[in-house]
């Protein structure tokens, strides 16, 4: 939306025949920018100074009152590569200021002009929208929420949750928005805008995407392989005469009178981990023996699908997401209804909701509920920045903001439901305590239980088979987005290499990415996509966007950013998100980090208890990210000229202008 001018602005400029000629040359009159350069000459003086008017145009000149300056794109170079000053004017207007232009040629001038010229945008706003919530909502939505509620108090675990979403997540979360859209840059290039010492964060963040894409699509094999392996009148794990079953394997669900033991295995149990991931032929992380060819083929056809996605850019990828965002509300109406026809439905409802009050006196249940809000809105990753990036600049990512947030939240609770009238139904059928068929946790929720009882219902082929397409849908739309953080990031920092072959890169990029997934791909393969869980994105990311909050807040600075989201949206944020982002979104953080390192979790997978040197390797994993913000800092500081003071205010004064999209004319506050 247009921004409105208010009582002290004068009209904006909106078009080219708007703005005067300059007296240098018809560089200026062709390629027209408004831009704001910190260590230049560049300054508004609005003292009421007249304005020499150009040859071509004899009017009087218009004040340019919202604090812009006038610069000439395109500004010739001597030969020593200096550059010749030019004087513009302004249209008609009842006020005039002098506007003294001084441009620099070179590489980053040459760089701030390309990304005007060539940055696409989305086709269609609702194709942001699509990328954005088939981002936030995804695998652990289905599993990860469900749990966590009904372990930390079932229905009273929606008071924290609510809470720890209002005053951390959603404001973190608009926070990014507006910073991509803002800066209309990617995580790494994004920081010379903002407080260049910080722009480890940046590495930081695609080293973090990285470990993610190595085990996040490494899962999704898994659920290539169930949906394969659906394609038949009867599900192999329905039995137990197969070859990769065990004496132990019990059928419960069979005709006949089968009683259920202590030692009692179900078939959907042992075709997950004896067929699918082959467990048995590891002993853990000390020997994770050989790599399945089945889930490497499954692994590579993902990548495939991922690549012909997201080569071509966000016009490509956005009309992908109208499926793979779309499709799973669909599968997830039809598995709700019916799970709510199943018999014992009800109990595991009663379950999932029934609150246990006692359990909001505990510090657990709030870390859960901060912990699950963050990683389920997904700040920190790069993509929101990325995504946002790409949005015209007026557009209202407020509004985008609310509006992806809510959903991803009533998505996961409605996902409680689906997940919930199986496990009731599961109960009855075993005669057990929900709570004793609700011990799986994480994949093994989806992967065993749901998909077993899955195979007991009636048409259990249909069934199965859009269970596990729904899965890959939800999971290909984060790889989509973790990877465009990526690719958006280095092709911004490094547009005169990569800008032109974007296809070679995301190219190397996924086989990198396939090269780095094969540890997870071993017999033991689950081990480490556990751990890789665990301690590879959990510590680090919540670190990350701790100091991003705190560079923005604190050096940037929150009235700057106000001003900024002012420019875009015509409306200042008020004091609620101000105090978010100034002090309750890093306290949350700060709070959630420290609850983390304070009490590490133990690990255990199926009956592998890891040993406690995977808790160092974990640490070591989580820091190799994080790593680079310190190693940056001190690079910054040895490179800047001058004394100590003079090199720390540097480092944390924007270097880079931002160009603001003002009708024809690119232009930015000072």
């Amino acid at each position: 939306m247009e921004k409105k001018p208010t009582s002290n602005e004068t009209e904006p400029l909106t078009s080219k025949k708007d703005v005067s000629d300059c007296n240098e040359g018809e560089d200026c009159k062709e390629n027209r920018l408004l831009v704001r350069n910190p260590k230049s000459a560049l300054r508004l003086v609005e003292d009421g100074n007249k304005v020499r008017p150009s040859q071509g145009d004899k009017g009087e000149a218009a004040q340019i009152s919202n604090g812009y300056s006038g610069v000439q794109s395109s500004v010739p170079c001597n030969g020593m590569g200096e550059v010749e000053d030019a004087q513009c004017t302004a249209p008609a207007a009842p006020t005039t200021t002098t506007t003294t232009t001084s441009a620099t040629c070179g590489a980053e001038g040459q760089q701030q002009l390309m990304e005007l010229e060539d940055r696409e945008t989305w086709s269609k706003k609702i194709d942001f929208l699509l990328s954005v919530i088939g981002y936030a909502v995804d695998l652990g939505n289905v599993w990860r929420f469900p749990y966590i509620c009904y372990q930390n108090g079932g229905g009273a675990f929606l008071i924290p949750y609510t809470i720890m979403a209002i005053f951390g997540g959603i404001p973190l979360f608009y926070m990014e928005l507006a910073l991509g859209q803002y800066h209309r840059n990617g995580c790494i290039s994004i920081w010379r805008k903002i407080c260049p010492i910080f722009k480890g964060i940046g590495f930081a963040i695609c080293i973090i995407d990285l470990y993610v894409a190595s085990y996040y699509n490494t899962i999704m094999a898994w659920a290539f392989y169930y949906l394969v392996s659906s394609f038949t009148a009867e599900l192999p794990w329905t039995s137990c005469t197969n070859a990769w079953n065990t004496g132990n394997c019990t059928n419960y669900f069979s005709k006949d009178n089968v009683s259920w033991s202590l030692h009692s295995i179900s078939p959907a149990e042992e075709f997950y981990t004896r067929q699918v991931l082959q467990v048995h032929r590891s002993n853990g992380l000390d020997d994770l023996g050989g790599i399945s060819w089945q889930l490497t083929l499954c692994l590579l056809l993902i990548f495939t699908i991922v690549y012909f996605s997201i080569w071509k850019g966000v016009k490509t990828s956005g009309k992908v997401v109208w499926v793979t965002a779309t499709f799973p509300y669909i599968i997830l109406f039809i598995l709700l209804v019916r799970g709510a026809t199943l018999p014992g439905a009800w109990r595991g409802v009663l379950y999932y909701l029934k609150p246990d009050w006692q359990k909001l006196l505990a510090t657990e249940v709030w870390v859960d509920a901060a912990a699950q809000i963050f990683f389920s809105l997904g700040p920190g990753f790069g993509v929101l920045l990325a995504y946002a990036s790409y949005n015209k600049f007026h557009n209202n990512c407020y509004q985008d903001a609310l509006v992806t947030s809510t959903v991803n939240c009533v998505t996961s609770f409605v996902s409680g439901f689906v997940i919930f009238t199986v496990l009731g139904y599961m109960a009855e059928m075993r005669n057990e305590d929900v709570s004793e068929v609700a011990k799986d946790t994480g994949p093994s929720l989806l992967f065993i239980t749901y998909a077993e009882a899955i195979a007991n219902m009636p048409a259990s082929t249909f069934f199965a088979i859009i269970f596990f397409l729904m899965l890959l849908t939800l999971g290909l739309d984060s790889t989509f987005a973790g990877l465009e953080g990526v690719i958006t990031g280095v092709l911004d920092e490094f547009p005169h290499v990569w800008s032109k072959r974007r296809e070679f890169f995301v190219l190397g990029l996924t086989i990198i990415c396939f090269l780095g997934s094969l540890a997870t791909l071993t017999f033991g393969g689950a081990y480490v996509v556990k751990l890789f869980e665990e301690y590879a994105t959990g510590p680090a990311v919540l670190t990350v966007v701790f100091l991003e909050a705190v560079a923005v807040a604190w050096f940037y600075g929150i009235t700057q950013f106000c001003n900024d989201v002012k420019e875009m949206l015509g409306f200042t944020p008020g004091w609620y998100w101000r105090i978010c982002w100034v002090a309750i979104s890093p306290i949350f953080l700060l709070f959630v980090t420290c609850s983390f390192l304070s009490n590490p979790p133990e690990l255990r997978l199926f009956d592998y208890n890891y040993p406690y040197w995977t808790t160092v390797a974990g640490y070591c994993i989580g820091t190799s990210s994080i790593v680079f913000i310190p190693i940056y800092m001190v690079y910054r500081l040895i490179i800047t000229p001058g004394t100590l003071k003079e090199r720390i205010l540097k480092s944390i004064t924007p270097e880079t202008a931002t160009e603001i999209p003002f009708g024809d004319i690119r232009m930015n506050a000072v």
